[in-house]
């Protein structure tokens, strides 16, 4: 066997330094630490697959928006916690742009990140009806908001989306829904870590049961419009983003700043929360709040406890950004697609040296390239691939870590630089022939 990159007896060094027991449940930072730590060491550039952090500029017509708003002395004054209006109007305007739902201003508000939305959503769903208590995640999906709710205190299920595509999720969702305890579903959409994306079909299904059942969808749009096989970058004009915000009235969309306009840095992202809902009465949240509505009790008690508003300079970015957008002034597909296009190479090098695509189909179409994707390799559990790999400089993170039930890894493509290719083709070819198939 030829020599690795990295001298295996380092990264099991750090490995065993961290206290890491299993490596498969290793966390993106443990990974993250380990794989700078090995390269210090080794003098080893590592090719770093595990952050799901945005790899390029922010967007500059919010970094203009938000020095104006603090040259202008905003940061003097509090924000109020329903939101700045003109933030709120753009909101609106951005969801009936790009998803093509009427959403008032009032039910959209901003928060600190797509993060704080979901923990507040969290809060209030599992409190408006007692019989309610669990939130059922469609995964694969984001491991920090199963932590918020071990934080909370609240119960969740989860299943594995894998074998339910199409018209099979909804005898698995039901068989859920049924039991009468699930108070919210949470999946996001194009998927992390999967990259798969849910069709109308999918989230006709999703919403249908949802109404049914009463229960409230969290549909977390992180990666807004990523889905590159199709321009929805075009305002007012089809197609547009899916949403389940078409099929049920039960539902808040979790749009973040962080990905589409790179301005993960400032915490800045809108919860819109459908018309039906935000003013909907729940017996127990009432009893709790003092009568309050559902979208009351989400801003004026929720945010109001954990943080007392959101950056208000961030708001004015977020505003412009948004606003940009649905102008026609501003095509944020234009800058982020090219995460696609390093998914595409990625996946080739991967491929070429007996790798899998772990999550390869939506449904009949190939999946789509994007901010992520997911590897296998035979004979290798995602543990001992990720740990093998990190012999190689590659970092990533294992599937079992975001609810999936799959032997792989995540791949995030936002750090690639162009010199890296030809690295990990070098890396790989060397894997490859070190563990033959």
């Amino acid at each position: 066997m030829a020599q690795t990159p990295i001298k295996k007896e380092i990264v099991d060094g750090l490995i065993n330094d961290l206290g890491i027991q299993d490596f498969a449940k290793a966390t993106i930072r443990e990974v993250k630490q380990v794989a700078a730590k090995a390269e210090k060491a080794s003098g080893v550039e590592f090719i770093k697959m595990e952050m799901g952090i945005p790899g390029l500029p922010a967007a500059q017509v919010g970094v203009d928006a938000q020095v104006k708003s603090l040259q202008d002395g905003i940061a003097h004054s509090y924000p109020d916690i329903q939101g700045l209006p003109e933030l709120k109007q753009q909101a609106s305007r951005f969801v009936k742009a790009f998803i093509d739902v009427d959403i008032q201003p009032e039910g959209c508000v901003p928060v600190c990140g797509s993060m704080q939305g979901t923990f507040a959503s969290f809060l209030t769903c599992s409190q408006a009806d007692k019989r309610k208590d669990t939130v059922l995640f469609i995964d694969p999906g984001f491991p920090v908001q199963k932590m918020q709710l071990q934080v909370q205190g609240v119960k969740y299920e989860t299943f594995d989306v894998y074998d339910y595509r199409g018209e099979k999720l909804r005898p698995k969702l039901e068989s859920y829904l049924s039991k009468g305890n699930i108070c919210a579903i949470v999946y996001s959409n194009p998927n992390n870590p999967s990259w798969i994306c849910f069709n109308d079909d999918e989230l006709r299904i999703i919403g249908e049961l949802a109404t049914r059942y009463d229960t409230i969808v969290m549909e977390d749009l992180a990666y807004f419009a990523m889905d590159f096989r199709r321009d929805l970058s075009r305002p007012f004009e089809p197609p547009y983003q899916p949403s389940v915000a078409h099929y049920t009235d039960n539902y808040i969309l979790l749009i973040s700043g962080s990905k589409a306009f790179s301005y993960a840095g400032e915490r800045i992202g809108v919860t819109c929360i459908s018309d039906k809902l935000f003013h909907r009465h729940y017996d127990d949240l009432s009893a709790r709040y003092e009568g309050l509505p559902f979208g009351l009790v989400f801003s004026t008690r929720m945010l109001y406890a954990l943080s007392s508003g959101t950056s208000h300079s961030a708001q004015y970015a977020m505003a412009a950004m948004l606003g940009a957008a649905s102008d026609g002034k501003y095509n944020f597909r234009n800058e982020i697609k090219v995460y696609g296009e390093r998914a595409h190479k990625l996946k080739e090098i991967f491929c070429r040296h007996n790798f899998h695509i772990v999550y390869d189909r939506d449904l009949d179409q190939p999946i789509a390239d994007g901010f992520y994707f997911t590897i296998g390799y035979k004979g290798m559990t995602s543990g001992e691939l990720a740990r093998e790999l990190m012999y190689y400089g590659v970092s990533a993170i294992c599937l079992i870590t975001t609810g999936s039930h799959q032997e792989g890894l995540r791949v995030c493509t936002s750090f690639i630089e162009d010199h890296q290719y030809a690295q990990l083709e070098e890396r790989m070819k060397l894997f490859a022939e070190n563990n033959p198939i």
